[in-house]
């Protein structure tokens, strides 16, 4: 299988991550599982541009680091470890999406979780955002963890770095990344008004 539907998907949101501001220039990752092979999956390549990137120079993985496909001198995310570390450990997961989008980054700067603020944090992201310890960029130890830290949440912010959002498909991956920036922003505006007040 050449996984084109899915290659094609990811470019798609790849696409839309960046022209909305969830990433910048290179930044950021995207993967799918495979359906018919639980331990691989399809993932944007490293250092590549989004807007010029094509179903063809995405790479496909196993859990492993072993690369079943890409592209002439196209290379897996250098987050690979991330994604595989949550499809490893996440059998419900099927789908990754790594931002830098700018508030959500913010909060992990200063290393402080989204709290539970909106009603849509719970039905989209079961609850808060909380905080994965830091770790140097594309190592083990910071996908372990994002791992442990996100639990049954729907994404997480690593410190210093980013956010990490998972799904039981692409769309839903996606949906909540958006919905953690748009959580980090509203709760960034109310700080300079007041105390942002939790909901249960």
């Amino acid at each position: 299988m050449d996984y084109r539907e899915i290659r094609e998907e990811i470019v798609s949101y790849s696409k839309q991550m960046y022209s909305e501001k969830l990433v910048t220039a290179t930044s950021g990752n995207i993967s799918v599982r495979l359906p018919d092979r639980q331990n691989a999956f399809a993932i944007t390549p490293s250092s590549e541009n989004y807007m010029s990137l094509t179903e063809e120079r995405i790479v496909i993985v196993t859990i492993d680091g072993e690369i079943l496909s890409a592209a002439p001198g196209a290379r897996p995310s250098s987050e690979w470890r991330l994604h595989a570390e949550l499809y490893r450990a996440k059998k419900e997961v099927n789908a990754v999406v790594h931002t830098h989008s700018p508030y959500a980054t913010a909060f992990a700067v200063i290393r402080e979780k989204i709290p539970l603020i909106l009603i849509e944090m719970k039905v989209f992201l079961n609850g808060e955002v909380p905080l994965s310890p830091y770790a140097p960029n594309g190592t083990q130890e910071v996908a372990e963890n994002v791992s442990r830290s996100i639990g049954e949440h729907g994404a997480c912010l690593m410190e210093n770095h980013g956010v990490v959002c998972v799904g039981k498909d692409l769309k839903s991956a996606y949906i909540r990344a958006a919905y953690t920036e748009d959580a980090a922003r509203v709760c960034y505006m109310a700080k300079t008004m007041g105390k942002p007040v939790t909901i249960l």
